[in-house]
Formats: structure tokens, sequence, C-alpha cells
């Protein structure tokens, strides 16, 4: 039952909150004010958020789920938690991560962007992920929020470079994971949105925003203040090889299905990851 129930918080997923973390360099560059501390306490609540959300997730999707190749072992699919034991870990584990966040100060604001990504989900849930393209849309915008919020968390406002290149980088990695449902042979009976895709169009769709995401972050690099001259495209072969990468493994591995994965065992995207942060660091005067 234990192992069950971190599970069912998938605290593996926590790395997506990268994108939390991504505007620190740039705010902190252009003056805002880093408390250590409180960031880091905005940052574990929203992670606990995100467990609960999962958990929500995960009872919604139960029966569905039995019929996936890989997420029937999931723990209220495969029969490891119980529903009321899923509720109380759900309900604690939201319950906690409201008040770290509200603890994080700036209170106001955190707040609005944590609730609105609850509400997202509770829409998604609801309804909307049986939808096609709404599906889509409505899963992105959680790294969009996740990007709000770490510049909340440090009181400064978002580029819009930089909301624009993490939305079209957003839409890419989902229409890629309903690329990857398809490749898998999943049809409607598991996900009714499917009913609305077919390759060609995700192909198209996938081509599409990889392609703004890195016009957008090369426009970014351009027009950014605060990266030093002579260094301000340094970190751009990362940006299009990782984007490339990522493309070449949804549609030649037939990859894309969880984003997380790929992450955790990638070793090319991981370089790229590491050499995207180095250079970003060194372009911005930081060494």
């Amino acid at each position: 039952m234990l192992v069950g129930l971190i599970q069912l918080a998938r605290p593996r997923d926590w790395v997506k909150n990268i994108f939390v973390v991504l505007p620190v360099p740039f705010a902190v560059a252009v003056g805002a004010h880093l408390a250590p501390v409180a960031f880091l306490l905005g940052l574990v609540g929203f992670c606990l958020v995100n467990s609960a959300i999962y958990g929500v997730n995960d009872l919604a999707d139960a029966k569905a789920d039995q019929l996936h190749p890989a997420k029937r072992h999931r723990p209220l699919a495969a029969g490891r938690v119980s529903v009321r034991a899923a509720v109380v870990e759900i309900s604690v584990l939201l319950g906690l991560g409201l008040g770290l966040c509200f603890a994080a100060g700036n209170s106001p604001t955190v707040m609005a962007i944590v609730f609105t990504y609850v509400a997202v989900n509770v829409a998604y849930n609801l309804g909307a992920k049986h939808v096609a393209l709404l599906d889509v849309f409505l899963l992105s915008s959680g790294f969009v929020i996740r990007v709000l919020l770490g510049c909340a968390l440090l009181s400064a406002p978002p580029s819009a470079w930089l909301l624009l290149c993490t939305s079209s980088l957003a839409l890419f990695l989902g229409f890629a994971k309903r690329r990857a449902d398809l490749k898998e042979g999943l049809d409607h009976s598991h996900r009714p949105s499917l009913r609305g895709y077919s390759p060609a169009f995700l192909d198209q769709a996938i081509v599409i925003c990889a392609g703004i995401a890195a016009l957008s972050y090369a426009l970014y690099s351009i027009e950014a203040k605060v990266l030093l001259p002579g260094r301000e495209m340094a970190s751009m072969p990362f940006v299009i090889y990782g984007i490339l990468e990522y493309l070449r493994l949804v549609d030649v591995e037939g990859a894309g299905g969880s984003p997380v994965d790929i992450a955790y065992h990638s070793a090319t995207i991981q370089i790229c990851g590491v050499g995207w942060i180095g250079t970003v660091l060194w372009g911005l005067g930081w060494w």
C-alpha cells in the first residue's frame, strides 16, 4: 500500500517543474530578487499540488488505464490502492501544497496561478480531455503555468518571448504525446479525443510547433538585453539539437508518449539540457 501511494503521487514527474526554475537566471540578471527559502517553499508546494492532481487524473482514468499496455500497472488501475486511500492522499497533498505555496510569499499572485493550474486540470478531467485539440492545449498550459509561477515567486514580470517559446514547446510535447498514442495502436475507446487526430495532422502540428519554438527562442536570444554581446546565440545549438532529437525519437523510435521517460532515459536530451544551462549562464556572464 505504501509503495502504491508513493507511485500514485508520481514524484518522478516533478522533473516537469524545471519549468518553474527556467525564469530564474534571466529574472535575476535584470534585477529580480531571489529569496532561496521562499522560492523553495513555492517549488515544493507546487510539487505536492502536482501529485494531488496526478491522483485525481488516475481516479478519473482508472478504467481507461486498465486498457493501456503501460498505464494498467498504475496503482489505482491495478487495484493496489483503494479509491478511499487515494482520496485521503490527494486531500493531504493538496492541503500541504497550497499551504506551502501561500507561505512562499507574493501570495495573491502565486495562489491565483496555483488555483488556475488546479482549475485547468479539473476542467480537463470533467470532459475537456475528450475534445481533440482542447486536450492538448490544456495539457500544454501546465508548462506555461509553471513558468508563470517561477516568475511570480521572483516577483518578476514574464517576458512575452519566454511565454511564446514555452507555449509552443509545450504544444510540441503535447502533440508528440498524441502521436505516440496512435503509434502504440490506441484508439478512441481508450482516449475519445484520439477520434479527432490522424498521424498526418499530428506530424504537421509537431513540425509547426517545433519551428515556432526554435524561432521564438532565437528571437528572444537576439532581443534579450540580459545576454552579453557576442554570447546571445551560444545556447541556440543545444535548443535546436534537443528539439530535433526529440522529434527523431518520436518519429523514428516511437517515443514521446511520456516526456518524463525521455528526460530520464535519453542521454542525448540530458546532455543538451546540461549544455543549455551552461551556455545560458555563460551568456548571462555568470562565469
